[in-house]
């Protein structure tokens, strides 16, 4: 497993996503996944499978600080006396003493800026939270979080995938040091049948989805794919043992959409890509 280094953190370059995951799935799915060799697992407050990750990663046998573990706090819990009741409940739910990574998952207008960065940074006083980031935060937040935070941000974890331009957002976030996360990376199915990405995987032996997720790790990005299924596990973790060349790379950049986002909650803000 490679990781990415960001501003003190190595964070595992592919990580399971477990947004849809639930109940005994959830379980079985975190299992396997850190069984085959996953050593970095994204859970978060709105999921609702919080209690499920930290059982799948018990019942691995792999020792806890082998595995880096990100969990997020809703934009409705950022006011700085909830924020610490939401992520205690998250740690009292996953029987963790510590979360590697804590985010916050989205901003949220009614609490000022200050407010939510001052909350994120008191909660990795304790070292109950090794590292702090955020998620979904424009090229405006960003310059705002870190200008107010007091302990370094490691990453923005934000939705990238061959079909999304965000590379302003990209080049924003590094300047500072902060590493990219990429959830959707493989926008929602589409990924798999793109006839660009099979005829690239076809010439390298690989598949539509390990060709868009090694694009990411080739850009030193780190991927969060979802999957309920074995097989995908295994398929989304054997990534590093090929390069995409420079023409596959700019075929791919050549698939950006004027509007390829998948994710746009109501209450997010204005995007500023």
């Amino acid at each position: 497993m490679q990781t990415v280094e960001a501003n003190g953190a190595r964070i595992p370059a592919i990580g399971l996503g477990t947004m849809t995951l639930k109940g005994e799935t959830c379980v079985e799915i975190v299992d396997a996944a850190v069984r085959l060799g996953y050593r970095h697992l994204d859970t978060a407050q709105m999921y609702g499978n919080e209690a499920e990750v930290g059982q799948g990663l018990r019942a691995s046998g792999v020792a806890r600080e082998e595995v880096f573990v990100t969990t997020k706090v809703w934009h409705a819990n950022l006011a700085p006396g909830d924020f610490e009741r939401s992520f205690d409940e998250s740690l009292r739910k996953l029987d963790l003493a510590f979360v590697d990574l804590l985010l916050i998952h989205w901003p949220n207008a009614a609490v000022p800026m200050a407010d939510m960065i001052g909350a994120l940074c008191k909660v990795a006083a304790d070292k109950r939270a090794r590292h702090v980031g955020v998620a979904n935060f424009t090229v405006g937040m960003v310059e705002e979080a870190v200008r107010l935070a007091t302990v370094p941000l490691v990453t923005n974890q934000i939705e990238v995938h061959p079909y999304i331009d965000q590379r302003r957002l990209i080049e924003t976030c590094r300047s500072h040091g902060l590493s990219i996360t990429a959830y959707c990376p493989l926008a929602r199915g589409e990924v798999p049948s793109d006839p660009v990405l099979r005829r690239i995987g076809a010439a390298h032996g690989k598949s539509a989805s390990q060709v868009a997720l090694r694009w990411l790790v080739q850009q030193g990005l780190v991927a969060i794919p979802r999957t309920a299924s074995r097989d995908r596990l295994a398929e989304n973790l054997a990534v590093f043992d090929f390069t995409l060349s420079a023409q596959d790379v700019a075929d791919i950049a050549a698939l950006r959409k004027p509007n390829g986002r998948l994710v746009s909650p109501a209450h997010a803000p204005v995007w500023d890509t």
